[in-house]
């Protein structure tokens, strides 16, 4: 069998600037919250930006670039987060 026998599933467009590509079998995930599709980003709120500054300074000091999530934790109570309320469902 030659590469020539292996017909590509679908092909479809990023955007105009780019080639087509061959799906192989994956699914296109939807984006949730509001991300900028020119910039791969999105608009983050004060409290985003707080956790993520200190998420970036532990991970500077302490040398680590994936902390556990015991270390993730220990950032966010730095913060002066604490567990006040029962916990509720994340709404995706």
């Amino acid at each position: 069998m030659t590469t020539s026998d292996h017909a590509p599933q679908e092909t479809h467009r990023v955007d105009s600037k780019h080639e087509p590509t061959v799906r192989r079998g994956r699914n296109k995930v939807e984006r949730r919250r509001h991300i900028d599709p020119t910039t791969c980003e999105r608009d983050y709120d004060q409290q985003e930006i707080e956790f993520m500054t200190a998420m970036d300074d532990y991970k500077r000091r302490s040398g680590r670039q994936f902390p556990t999530w015991s270390e993730v934790l220990e950032v966010m109570r730095s913060l002066g987060y604490r567990k006040v309320a029962a916990p509720c469902e994340i709404k995706l």
